[in-house]
C-alpha cells in the first residue's frame, strides 16, 4: 500500500507521488485500468498511477504483480484516499525516489519494493503525462521539465541528499538530475537504459506502432489479446505483454484507451533519442550501480562501458529478465540493489 503525496513541478504542473515506506495516515495502491465518465476526452482522467518495453519488446511472465491490475467500475470507487500534503510527517530512513520508464507509472515498482527489507523510505514518483500526474496538452515534455519534476519531488518531500532508482527513461531523468544537482543526489541505480543514441529509424518505427494500435479496445480481455498475441511486434505468444499493457488502459464511452496520450510519449522519446548522453552520465559523481535484464535492451559490453565511464560505477546483472526487470522479477531485482543500497545509505 501507499500514500498519496502531491508534488508541483516545473511550470506549476501537478504530480502525483506514492511513499511506500510503512507508517500512519490513509493508504492505497497505485492502479491502472479505471473507468473514465462517458464521453470523457482519451488521456484526461485522473487517476492513481506503465514502461511499456516498446515495439519490440514483450515482458516475461510476471511475478508478484497482485494488487496492480482493473480496478472498480466507477472512478468515484476507484479514486481511493484524497491526496496527503506534501508536509505530512516523514517516515525514518534516508529517502529512495523511484523513477519510471516511458508510458510507467508508479505502481510498478510495487511488487519489488514491498521485497526491499532495509529502513529506507521509498517514494515512487508519477511523472509528467503518466499515471495520476498532470497531463499539460502543450507540454512541455522536454529533459529539463522531467529533471525539474524531479528535483521539485526531492526537494519538496524531504529526500534529499536522495538515492535515485530509475529505470529506462527515468534512469536518464535520474542521471541527468545527479549530473545537474549532486547537492540533492547521493546515489544512483541506473536500470536498463542506453546512453547511446538509438536513432531517427527507432522513432519512425514506435510511431508506426502507435498508428497500428486498434484503439479503442472493446474490453481488457481484447487489450491483452492483441498486445500478447496479435500485436505483428509479438515474435511468440506473451501473456504477460498482453497484461502489462491492460493495465495501462482506461475505460471511456467508445471502449478502452491508454491513459497516456501517445503523442506526448512520443514526444517525451525524442528528447532523448536522437542524442548520445554520455557526457552527463561522466558528470555524475556519486556511487552509481549499472543493472541490467540479460535479455534487456541494454546490452552487457555497452553496459560495463557505462561502469567505465562513471567516476564511482558498479555494475550487476540479473539473469533470465529482460526490460522490465524490477516487474519481471521482483525478488531478484531487489536481491540485487538492496545490498548496494544499504551500503550507501548507512551512516
Amino acid at each position: 500500500m501507499a500514500r498519496r503525496l502531491d508534488v508541483t513541478g516545473a511550470d506549476g504542473v501537478r504530480l502525483a507521488a506514492w511513499d511506500f515506506t510503512p507508517g500512519p495516515g490513509p493508504a492505497t495502491t497505485p492502479r491502472i485500468a479505471r473507468q473514465a465518465p462517458p464521453g470523457t476526452p482519451p488521456g484526461l482522467v485522473p487517476r492513481p498511477p506503465g514502461q511499456a518495453t516498446g515495439p519490440g519488446s514483450a515482458p516475461q511472465p510476471t511475478r508478484g504483480t497482485a494488487g496492480l491490475g482493473p480496478v472498480p467500475p466507477t472512478a468515484a470507487q476507484a479514486a481511493g484516499p484524497g491526496p496527503v500534503p506534501h508536509a505530512a510527517p516523514q517516515a525514518a530512513g534516508a529517502g529512495v525516489l523511484l523513477l519510471h520508464g516511458l508510458m510507467g507509472h508508479a505502481g510498478h515498482w510495487a511488487p519489488a519494493v514491498r521485497r526491499l527489507t532495509g529502513g529506507h523510505r521509498v517514494v515512487a514518483l508519477d511523472q509528467r503525462g503518466h499515471g495520476a500526474s498532470d497531463k499539460p496538452a502543450t507540454g512541455p515534455f522536454t529533459r529539463e521539465a522531467y529533471v525539474a519534476d524531479a528535483a521539485a519531488a526531492v526537494e519538496q518531500l524531504g529526500l534529499g541528499p536522495v538515492t535515485l532508482v530509475g529505470h529506462s527513461m527515468g534512469a536518464l531523468t535520474a542521471w541527468q538530475l545527479a549530473a545537474d544537482r549532486p547537492d540533492l543526489v547521493r546515489a544512483l541505480v541506473i536500470c536498463d537504459m542506453r546512453a547511446s543514441a538509438l536513432g531517427a529509424a527507432s522513432q519512425r518505427a514506435w510511431q508506426d506502432w502507435f498508428r497500428g494500435w486498434p484503439a479503442p479496445f472493446p474490453s481488457l480481455d481484447a487489450v491483452r489479446r492483441w498486445f500478447g498475441e496479435e500485436d505483428t511486434w509479438v515474435e511468440r505468444p506473451n501473456p504477460a505483454r498482453g497484461a502489462f499493457f491492460a493495465e495501462v488502459m482506461t475505460a471511456h464511452a467508445d471502449g478502452w484507451r491508454p491513459v497516456f496520450d501517445p503523442a506526448q510519449m512520443l514526444t517525451s522519446r525524442a528528447t532523448w533519442v536522437h542524442d548520445a548522453h554520455w557526457d552527463s552520465l561522466a558528470q555524475v559523481r556519486c556511487p552509481t550501480l549499472v543493472v541490467r535484464g540479460l535479455d534487456g535492451e541494454l546490452g552487457r559490453a555497452e553496459a560495463q562501458e557505462m561502469v567505465r565511464v562513471l567516476p564511482h560505477g558498479a555494475y550487476a546483472e540479473i539473469p533470465d529478465a529482460g526490460h522490465l526487470l524490477h516487474y519481471e522479477h521482483p525478488e531478484a531485482w531487489a536481491e540485487t540493489i538492496e545490498p548496494f543500497l544499504n551500503g550507501v545509505l548507512t551512516p
